[in-house]
């Protein structure tokens, strides 16, 4: 028999959304409802087999219900603006997964699913309903079953008449009786004041429905009887409102909801967009990315030794080179070979020629700077070629780096494949479809792979001076050329040089925090009488909720959650608790960043290497991977000692850090130029306490460290666009207090609630964002007709003036201090970026100058209605800097 799945799809989105933390993709868009709704929506597909499928949404606020009871739903809280701006990307991953979607003005979702489902009974056709809400068993019967979520989404109690019976001991139109006597406060269905689930029952029991208890009530005693005669219309009217309509014009036939499966295709490439990995991987087969593309005839000469004079005698002639390099880690990558393009020609030359005495030549060519060159992601060739000892100079254009500038938030599209179709010219096969993926990756032959990087460095000539014009078009050609190429080099340089680590001292901070952890693990199983798995969440759930009987807060598919919010919501309950809590912290410290540091450690060099990107945040930060160095906890003292084994590669030399102060607030209150701010800052006031002054309107000495805590999250979330919702979950207080918080906060700081409002307006109008520097973020949604990508696009323009200025003055000082150091012949080194952060490698005979130097650049390096501050220390290891 056919199945019809039909989905509540706002119900499901609401739990969702308030079962799982709060996830981002790169681009700073929530998706932790979607990614709820898409793990339901694969599992219900696998699971149930549906030939049929619908989700049904609410179209507004305002339903037919309103018209005899405006108060209808008039109790629940604003949609948080994080959820609602993922019901556009529910509705596009709907689309790729090729299940209809359906929504009417003046009807609820519980409308067209109770019309559908009556349709589908008439058609004898099964069908299921998923959903969170108790009225819609009232669509129960031989043919529909309702699947009621449980707290989240993950588990669900299937009810059909006879699960009714047993639960209620009523039949399904009766649920509608019930709600009509008890009422529902989340639609604010008044119901008979005083009257609960299990008074309700009785009655209905005794009588079978509301027009039955009403014709009865002079049975009935005391006070009970006085409030069903006394509410009697309001019973009444509350039966209705709990009604759901069957007769919506719903335009659809059933044979318009077939389902025949999703495109693989569509729902992965919707699973890059949304950043969900571990579902992409999870995907069954090969999934092509890219169309067939047609490929212009082209003149290859694969390079010998024999022909290598031909070669060398063109080299004058020659600006566009490739390097193919296979794997993510440049400091590990395999070098395939090297691609070069004359107006007549490609040559290609295996990396084993290139190596050869014979093509010492070509080496100095690459590595002359006066050889002015153009290729595809200088920074990471500059590294992979520095450990196969080949110098490259001369760089003058990257159209991987320029791709980024004009289009930040499209990375994906940023492949010589992606950009050769972006800009028109001849098809090229994106690099999955030619060496395959994860197990079936495979080099193919030389014809084949010759001809392959001989079109990318053809298409790289091609592009160059398209990308260029660019450039010019969007006044970004300072920012490549002044910032992100130079920037490039500096952070190759960085990269190279590496960070030593004391190894012996990061596995005896290893033993220590071994130590800690067994003592941690004897603790927990004193107090929770039994020893366990402690990393089994199943033996853990069993302990806690089972043994110590806690309160269950979170179920999953395999039994009780025990992730981290649910752990932090039972801290109270038992010592237990933040004992695991404790546990967990150190072991990761133990796994990601002990071991993890220890396997990243050069067996050559005894330094990490890591890789900084720029191509990755829209904002223009840096990230840092292979290890990531941005990211070491620091929080716990463990995680801050870690820092110890970061050391100098010489024993005469310090380890010196330099620090923004507050960068992002000083950045906001010259944008602003909002008066209260700039005066705190001009006289270097604590920026939080004078915010908690003015907020709470308290004197100086009455700021505690809650009110200071308090301002603080205001303070990082106001420019951002941080909801009343998003602050109350930071700070664990009611959304109305968030609220008021906020609403104090934009009185007092005019300018900063006046500069919010201006630059949502340029955006508007320019349909971009700038930072100080000029760099751009282009924001499609802005004038979206869609609340929801609307606003999203509204909090992405007052970030990213701010976050990216942030990212561009640290960049600009990076450049300028290192052309200092190479200035001043010093032997100081530059090793890491993190965020707000400089740090250097200082020889002793050195420190004083570069004491002096940094933070003099750091903070001279752009002029700010109010001055940037820099905070320098120093020691024999980066622990000590800080």
């Amino acid at each position: 028999m056919d199945k019809l799945i039909l989905i509540d799809g706002n119900s499901i989105a609401n739990r969702a959304f308030y079962a799982l933390p709060l996830l981002n993709n790169s681009k700073g868009m929530h998706t932790n409802a979607v990614y709820g709704v898409t793990t339901m929506l694969l599992r219900l597909i696998e699971e149930e087999k549906p030939t049929h499928f619908l989700v049904a949404f609410d179209a507004g606020k305002i339903t037919f219900r309103h018209k005899d009871y405006k108060e209808y739903k008039g109790g629940r809280a604003k949609t948080p603006p994080e959820l609602s701006e993922q019901f556009p990307l529910m509705k596009e991953l709907l689309q790729a997964f090729k299940i209809d979607q359906f929504e009417l003005e003046g009807y609820e979702a519980d409308d067209i699913i109770g019309t559908v489902s009556k349709l589908a009974e008439e058609n004898n056709k099964q069908v299921l309903i998923v959903t969170g809400d108790k009225d819609l068993l009232q669509l129960a019967s031989s043919n529909v079953t309702i699947a009621l979520t449980r707290k989240g989404i993950s588990e669900v109690d299937r009810f059909d008449p006879e699960k009714i019976k047993e639960k209620y001991n009523l039949i399904p139109n009766q649920i509608i009786d019930m709600k009509g006597l008890m009422g529902d406060a989340s639609d604010n269905i008044p119901g008979v004041p005083g009257v609960g689930e299990k008074t309700a029952l009785k009655l209905l029991h005794q009588y079978g429905s509301v027009e039955e208890v009403l014709a009865h009530s002079d049975e009935l005693k005391g006070k009970m009887k006085e409030k069903i005669q006394t509410n009697a219309d309001q019973a009444t009217m509350s039966k209705e409102l709990a009604t759901i309509f069957r007769e919506v014009p719903v335009k659809k036939s059933l044979e318009q909801l077939k389902f025949d499966g999703f495109d693989q295709k569509a729902v992965s490439e919707m699973f890059e967009k949304l950043e969900f990995k571990s579902l992409l991987e999870k995907m069954d087969g090969s999934v092509q990315l890219d169309n067939e593309v047609v490929q212009e005839e082209i003149n290859v000469k694969v390079v010998e030794h024999n022909n290598l004079a031909e070669v060398l005698d063109k080299l004058p002639s020659m600006k566009s080179i490739h390097f193919e390099i296979i794997g993510d880690n440049p400091h590990q990558a395999e070098i395939l070979g090297l691609s070069l393009f004359t107006d007549e020609e490609s040559y290609y030359i295996p990396f084993d020629i290139l190596k050869s005495d014979e093509a010492r030549g070509l080496r100095e060519w690459l590595a002359d700077e006066k050889q002015e060159k153009w290729m595809y992601d200088y920074h990471k060739t500059k590294v992979a070629l520095y450990w196969q000892d080949i110098e490259l100079h001369g760089v003058t254009f990257d159209i991987y780096l320029t791709a980024y500038l004009l289009d930040p938030t499209e990375t994906k599209n940023h492949t010589i494949s992606g950009l050769a179709q972006r800009y028109g010219l001849s098809g090229l096969k994106n690099d999955e479809n030619f060496y395959g993926k994860g197990a079936k990756f495979k080099v193919p032959e030389m014809d084949s792979l010759s001809e392959f990087l001989c079109r990318k460095v053809s298409l790289i000539h091609k592009l160059t001076p398209l990308i260029e014009a660019n450039l010019e078009e969007n006044e970004l050609v300072d920012l490549f050329y002044k910032i992100e190429l130079p920037v490039a080099q500096v952070l190759a340089g960085m990269e190279i040089q590496g960070v030593k680590i004391d190894i012996n001292g990061l596995k005896l901070h290893g033993e220590e925090i071994q130590l800690k952890l067994d003592d941690i693990m004897k603790t927990i199983y004193e107090l929770a009488g039994t020893e366990f798995n402690i990393n089994s969440p199943k033996q853990l759930g069993e302990v806690l909720f089972d043994k110590l009987q806690l309160p269950v807060i979170k179920k999953t598919k395999t039994g009780y959650s025990t992730d981290a919010e649910v752990l932090e919501k039972l801290a109270n309950e038992h010592e237990v608790v933040s004992k695991i809590l404790e546990y967990r912290q150190l072991a990761k410290l133990q796994s990601t960043y002990i071991e993890g540091l220890l396997k990243e450690v050069h067996q050559d060099t005894q330094k990490v290497h890591t890789y900084f990107r720029q191509t990755i945040a829209a904002t223009g930060r840096l990230s840092s991977q292979f290890p990531n160095l941005q990211n070491i906890p620091i929080r716990l003292e463990e995680g801050r000692k870690i820092r110890k084994v970061f050391v100098p590669s010489s024993e005469n030399s310090y380890i010196l850090g330099a620090d923004y102060s507050q960068i992002e607030l000083r950045i906001l209150a010259h944008i602003s130029d909002d008066e209260k701010l700039i005066e705190a800052f001009q006289n270097n006031m604590d920026i939080h306490t004078k915010t908690a002054m003015d907020v709470f309107g308290v004197s100086k000495d009455e700021v505690d460290a809650e009110k200071r805590r308090t301002a603080k999250a205001v303070n990082f979330g106001i420019v951002y666009g941080i909801s009343d919702y998003g602050l109350s979950q930071n700070l664990n207080i009611t959304r109305k207090q968030a609220k008021q918080f906020i609403d104090q906060y934009k009185s007092v700081y005019s300018g900063v609630d006046q500069f919010m409002d201006n630059i949502k307006k340029q955006a508007k109008q320019n349909g971009y964002v700038t930072t100080l520097l000029h760099r751009r973020r282009y924001l499609p949604e802005i004038n979206s007709r869609n609340f929801n990508l609307r606003s999203f696009a509204e909090r992405t323009a007052l970030n990213t003036p701010i976050q990216g200025s942030n990212a561009d003055i640290i960049k600009l000082a990076m450049i300028q201090i290192e052309e200092r150091i190479q200035a001043e012949s010093l032997k100081s080194k530059m090793l890491l970026q993190v965020h707000d952060e400089l740090v250097f490698e200082v020889p002793e005979d050195e420190l004083d100058i570069m004491k002096q130097i940094v933070p003099e650049i750091m903070e001279s390096v752009i002029d700010l209605k109010i001055p940037l501050k820099v905070d320098v220390s120093y020691g024999r290891n980066w622990f000590e800097a800080k």
